[in-house]
């Protein structure tokens, strides 16, 4: 019985939380949409092999008949100069896309989280050593740093991921970094290292866990400009080659048909729109929520 009580009285400050939490979203129009339409953009992802009209545009199949439609009922976005179905391969792009930027902000974090917070948490030239490097790294813009990277691996999906990672991550080891000089001098932590806690107990169990909003909300917002960062490598011939249908490849391929064929950049573009804009609204509505100074009254 004690335990339960126990329990009980520790949950329920998490259930006001989140309660509240669900409160500021429903309080917030532009979260809310744009939470359903991350929300929707995920399902795409996932389910984009099997809802696709034509699953065999996706790869190299040929359609000389059929190419550079104009939008109909048979195809809803128009022809490729192939007679490829764009619909398909925007749908099928929404995945390539998602993966590719979640993949490329996971390995960013895996990368900046840990050495922003022994940074912060250890301190002295281990500060200084690791901080001058992240230094180095943010002296390049990241756009330009991705594009040198991108160019030295080769034009590939996969390397456009990596060299992405590697601009992004400088920027998560100096978020994390300010969080845990702060949080490295709270009571708990104190207490931790009283009892004995080793270095990398007090990292990962008490500093990092109580860094995770503000990772969660910069991640959030990151990953509309991870996405719009490859659809520019694709662009410039450094990212996904053809065959693969994304967006920035497709932009890239229809500049040369623009005049006679507008929807073949006009729905790739659109959707590099929308899912930009989608997450950074999100993230924004994540920061209000999780961030008690952000919130409007």
């Amino acid at each position: 019985m004690l335990n339960k009580a126990i329990s009980l009285k520790t949950l329920q400050p998490k259930m006001k939380e989140l309660k509240f939490s669900i409160y500021l979203l429903n309080r917030n129009r532009l979260t809310q949409a744009a939470f359903i339409a991350v929300i929707l953009l995920i399902v795409v992802a996932l389910v984009a092999p099997y809802i696709v009209p034509y699953p065999t545009h996706i790869a190299r199949e040929n359609n000389p008949q059929d190419k550079l439609m104009a939008p109909s009922s048979n195809y809803w976005f128009g022809t490729d100069e192939l007679g490829r179905d764009i619909f398909s391969r925007v749908l099928y792009g929404t995945r390539i896309s998602l993966q590719t930027a979640l993949l490329a902000v996971g390995l960013a974090l895996l990368i900046g989280v840990p050495l922003g917070a022994v940074a912060g948490t250890i301190g002295g030239y281990v500060d200084e050593i690791l901080m001058r490097i992240t230094d180095v790294f943010l002296s390049f813009p990241p756009l330009l740093l991705a594009i040198a990277i991108s160019a030295f691996l080769g034009p590939s999906l996969r390397n456009a991921m990596l060299a992405i990672a590697i601009s992004w991550w400088p920027w998560y080891a100096r978020l994390v970094r300010g969080q845990a000089i702060s949080i490295k001098e709270r009571q708990f932590v104190r207490a931790a290292k009283a009892i004995g806690s080793s270095t990398s107990k007090i990292i990962f169990q008490h500093v990092v866990p109580n860094c995770i909003s503000p990772i969660i909300v910069q991640a959030s917002m990151d990953i509309g400009g991870v996405i719009l960062t490859i659809a520019s490598l694709s662009f410039l011939g450094l990212g996904a080659q053809a065959p693969t249908p994304e967006w920035g490849l497709m932009v890239s391929t229809s500049r040369n048909y623009f005049l006679n064929a507008w929807w073949y950049s006009i729905f790739p573009g659109l959707a590099i729109f929308i899912t930009v804009l989608a997450f950074n609204l999100l993230g924004d509505g994540l920061r209000e929520i999780l961030d008690p100074k952000t919130r409007k009254n």
